[in-house]
C-alpha cells in the first residue's frame, strides 16, 4: 500500500512538472514572439536623415532620369544599416542639392542592423515615406528566431513592422498557403534538464 500511495503521489508530482513545464513553454514562446516583434521594431528604430554611403562594381549616373543605377556587390550604409543586393536603383530629387527619395534594391537583398536580419528578392526603402517594404520570399531573422513570408513593411517612423504571407498577390516561398510562418527558440531551464 505505501508503494501505491507513493506512485500516486509520483504521478501528481510528475503531472504538476509536466504542466509547469507546458505553461512555461508557452509562456517563453510568447515572450520570444514578442521579442521578434521587437526585433522588427528595433531594425525600425533608425536616423533615415543621416548621411548614405554606397559601394558597387559599377555606377552609372542617369541624370536625365535622376537616378543611379548601382551593379554588382552593391554595399549601401546608413546609420548602422545596411542593404546589400546584386542592383540598386537610387532615385533622387532634381534640385540643386541632391537628396534621396527612393532606394530600389533586387536580387539577393538582404538588410540588416546589428545582430538582425532580413532578405527577400526585392526591398524598396521610401525616404519620404521613411518606410522599407520586402517583398518575395521575405525572412525576419533574429538570433535563433526567424519568421517568414511573402511581404514585410518596416516603418522607420513609428518602428512598427508588418509581414503578410503574400507579396503582391503571389504566393511566398515557405510559407504554406500565403500564411507567416517562423521558428522561435525556447531557452532551457534547469528543471527541465532534471
Amino acid at each position: 500500500m505505501t508503494q501505491s500511495v507513493q506512485t500516486s503521489v509520483s504521478s501528481k508530482k510528475l503531472k504538476r512538472t509536466a504542466f509547469r513545464s507546458a505553461v512555461g513553454a508557452f509562456c517563453l514562446t510568447a515572450a520570444a514572439m514578442g521579442g521578434m516583434q521587437l526585433s522588427a521594431q528595433a531594425l525600425g528604430s533608425h536616423n533615415s536623415n543621416a548621411p548614405v554611403d554606397y559601394a558597387a562594381d559599377r555606377i552609372e549616373l542617369q541624370d536625365r532620369e535622376n537616378r543611379v543605377v548601382l551593379t554588382g556587390n552593391v554595399d549601401i550604409r546608413q546609420a548602422g544599416l545596411r542593404v546589400r543586393a546584386a542592383r540598386t536603383l537610387v532615385n533622387f530629387s532634381d534640385s540643386e542639392e541632391l537628396s534621396i527619395q527612393r532606394i530600389t534594391a533586387t536580387g539577393g537583398v538582404r538588410v540588416s542592423r546589428g545582430n538582425e536580419a532580413a532578405t527577400g528578392d526585392v526591398a524598396v526603402y521610401d525616404f519620404n515615406r521613411r518606410i522599407i517594404t520586402m517583398a518575395g520570399n521575405v525572412r525576419l531573422q533574429r538570433g535563433g528566431d526567424t519568421l517568414n513570408g511573402g511581404r514585410l513593411v518596416i516603418d522607420l517612423q513609428s518602428g512598427i513592422s508588418s509581414v503578410d504571407g503574400r507579396a503582391s498577390g503571389g504566393s511566398a516561398s515557405g510559407a504554406s498557403d500565403g500564411r507567416v510562418s517562423g521558428s522561435f527558440s525556447v531557452p532551457q531551464s534547469t528543471t527541465d534538464a532534471q
